[in-house]
Order: C-alpha cells, then sequence, then structure tokens
C-alpha cells in the first residue's frame, strides 16, 4: 500500500498544485451607494488590483445591470483593448469608458441619468491569467431635480425672511438713536433751566 501512494502521490501533486497555483484572484473595489440627479452625468467608480502585470491585451472589463425588484442582469458595457458600448436598449448613448486599465482603472460614466437607470450595476474584471474575483457592484438610485419654481420659492421665502428681520433690526436701532437724542436734549434743558434760575 506505501508503494501505491509513493507512486500516486507526485501524480496528485501534479493535479492539485496547478490549481493551488491559479488562486490568484483581482481584487475589484466599488463604493456601495452612488445617488444621482435625473438628467445629469454619473461616473460609476471600480478599481481593481491584480497580482500580475496589466496590459491592454490582458485586462478586459464587463459592466452589468440589474434593475430594481429584478433577479436577471444584462451586460451594459465590455471593454477589451478598446471600448464596447452598448448598441441599443436603454444604455445606447449613455455608457461611456471613463477607466484607464494601466491605472487599474475599470470606471465607466452614464451620461444624462433616468429614472430607469435605478438598479444595481456590477464591476468585473480579468486579468490573464489571474482568475475573475468578486464583483463590485454599486446601487444607485436617480433622483428628481427640484424645479426651478420651487427653488424661487425657497429664496424668495428665506430673502423675505432675512429682509423682515433686517428691517425690524434697523427701526429697533433707529428708535433707539432717536430716544437717546430727545434724552440728550432734555438734559441740556433742564441744564440750561437751572443755570438760568441760578443767574
Amino acid at each position: 500500500m506505501s508503494r501505491v501512494w509513493i507512486y500516486l502521490f507526485p501524480a496528485l501533486c501534479a493535479l492539485v498544485l496547478p490549481g493551488v497555483h491559479q488562486v490568484e484572484g483581482i481584487e475589484v473595489l466599488t463604493s456601495s451607494e452612488l445617488e444621482a440627479v435625473n438628467g445629469t452625468d454619473v461616473r460609476l467608480k471600480c478599481t481593481f488590483k491584480s497580482t500580475h502585470p496589466l496590459s491592454e491585451e490582458s485586462v478586459s472589463v464587463s459592466w452589468s445591470f440589474r434593475p430594481l425588484g429584478k433577479t436577471s442582469e444584462e451586460s451594459i458595457f465590455l471593454y477589451h483593448g478598446h471600448a464596447y458600448p452598448p448598441q441599443d436598449g436603454k444604455f445606447k448613448d449613455h455608457a461611456v469608458w471613463s477607466g484607464n486599465v494601466m491605472k487599474g482603472d475599470a470606471s465607466i460614466t452614464l451620461q444624462n441619468v433616468q429614472s430607469s437607470f435605478n438598479g444595481t450595476y456590477s464591476c468585473q474584471v480579468r486579468n490573464t491569467p489571474d482568475f475573475q474575483g468578486f464583483a463590485g457592484e454599486i446601487s444607485l438610485r436617480v433622483v428628481q431635480k427640484v424645479s426651478f419654481s420651487e427653488i424661487g420659492i425657497l429664496a424668495i421665502a428665506v430673502g423675505g425672511s432675512i429682509g423682515v428681520v433686517l428691517l425690524i433690526l434697523i427701526i429697533y436701532i433707529v428708535v433707539r438713536v432717536f430716544r437717546r437724542r430727545d434724552n440728550d436734549m432734555d438734559v441740556e434743558m433742564e441744564d440750561h433751566k437751572s443755570k438760568d434760575q441760578v443767574l
């Protein structure tokens, strides 16, 4: 039996060790949550670290999107050597490459975001021979922007309140000044009267 192990051990090592050697992953980093105003641009930042040298040919990036309340994902962006933006669907002309794989940056930018862009975005990076690590996920929430009329009403309300407070303060100061002046004049008059009486 021991002779069998002597022959089997090198064969098992040859099978197992290459697999252990390849268990090297890519570390993908993203922010967990983002908020963007409807109609603006937002950068989905995704950075990565690899245990192997980076090159335009070896690094590939894929972005996918999962809408709110759904379990299925759709691919929305690919990068391998150069960018492959979506050719159809809701992200066409909205998703653009804004990363630099040589600097460990796999980011994309969503232009003119819509409320339908609410959901989770996954960033996956490969760098041969590194196997794919965990995907970075970003939860994006698109909010409605405040209309100009609402901003105007708010500005008028705040400005009006400040104006009223300043007006009250000015009136108070003016009244105090005039009272003091009247008091000073009364004192002078009394001084004159007392001098006249002495004379």
